[in-house]
C-alpha cells in the first residue's frame, strides 16, 4: 500500500511522482530533491530505463524507490512501468516530471487544483499558453504547433503542448495507461488515447526550464522522422473505436 503522507489535504494525499530516466546521472540527484522540497507530500519512483551511467545509483541514494529495468525500453516503456507502479501500490494520483530538471515541481499543487476545479483526468502542464520560461528552439516550437493543430481537430479541445511530459494523471487514467500505452515519443498518442476512452484532459499554464543535463532523445536528424511517426500513430490511434466507459479496469 502507498505510504502515508505528509499533508492533510485531501486533494493531495496519494500522489506519485513517476520520473523516468536514461542516463540522467547529471540531473537526476537535483531533480529528485526539487520534488522532495517543494512537493513533500508526494511520493516519487524512478524508473532507470536501463541507464548505462549512475543514474541508478544516486536516485537510489537520494532515498527514493528504484524501478531497474533490465534494458532501454524507451520513455513510453518506461513510463507505462511508472504507471503501473502506481496502480498496484494504490495512488490515486500520478505524475510524470522528466528526470533532467525542466519540469519546476511547485507547480504541482496547481495541477492538483485544476484536476478537481475541472473534474479532468489529465492536466498537461503547456509552456505555450502564457509563453514563459522555456519555449524549445524554433524548428521544433513550429512542429509542436503542427502536432497541437492535429491534436485539437481530432478531439475537439484546444492543445498548445501535445508534447508535454509533465501531466497528471488521475487514478482512472493510470489504470488505463498501465494496461496500454504507447511506446515510441508516446505523448501526443495518449492524449488521443484518452480521448478514446473518453477521457478529459485539460491544460494549464507552466513554466519550465531548459534540461540540465543529459541529451534529448530527439536530435535535429531526428526530428523530420519524428513527426512524421507521430503524425501517422496519431492518425491510426483515432480510428480505433472509442470504448463505452472505463469499466474495462486494470488487470494486474
Amino acid at each position: 500500500m502507498a505510504k502515508k503522507l505528509k499533508t492533510n489535504r485531501e486533494s493531495e494525499r496519494n500522489v506519485l511522482v513517476i520520473v523516468p530516466a536514461y542516463n540522467e546521472a547529471a540531473a537526476i540527484p537535483d531533480t529528485i530533491a526539487r520534488i522532495q522540497e517543494y512537493a513533500p507530500y508526494a511520493d516519487v519512483v524512478v524508473v532507470n530505463d536501463g541507464s548505462t551511467d549512475n543514474t541508478g545509483r544516486l536516485a537510489r541514494a537520494s532515498g527514493v524507490p528504484v524501478l531497474e529495468l533490465s534494458c532501454n525500453l524507451g520513455i513510453g516503456g518506461a513510463v507505462q512501468a511508472g504507471y503501473r507502479y502506481a496502480v498496484e501500490e494504490g495512488y490515486a494520483y500520478a505524475v510524470q516530471i522528466d528526470a533532467d530538471g525542466q519540469h519546476d515541481p511547485r507547480e504541482l499543487s496547481r495541477m492538483m487544483d485544476a484536476m478537481k476545479r475541472h473534474e479532468a483526468d489529465m492536466v498537461v502542464g503547456s509552456r505555450f499558453l502564457e509563453k514563459e520560461g522555456f519555449q524549445s528552439s524554433f524548428a521544433r516550437k513550429r512542429g509542436i504547433e503542427l502536432l497541437a493543430a492535429l491534436v485539437t481537430v481530432l478531439t475537439g479541445r484546444r492543445v498548445t503542448d501535445p508534447t508535454s511530459g509533465y501531466r497528471l494523471c488521475s487514478r482512472k487514467a493510470a489504470e488505463l495507461f498501465a494496461r496500454e500505452y504507447p511506446t515510441d515519443y508516446p505523448e501526443v498518442e495518449a492524449l488521443i488515447q484518452l480521448d478514446n476512452h473518453h477521457g478529459r484532459f485539460v491544460e494549464l499554464p507552466v513554466v519550465m526550464q531548459e534540461r540540465q543535463g543529459g541529451v534529448s532523445s530527439i536530435s535535429p536528424l531526428k526530428s523530420g522522422y519524428y513527426m512524421v511517426k507521430v503524425i501517422l500513430a496519431v492518425l491510426i490511434a483515432k480510428t480505433k473505436k472509442k470504448k463505452r466507459d472505463w469499466s474495462f479496469g486494470y488487470e494486474r
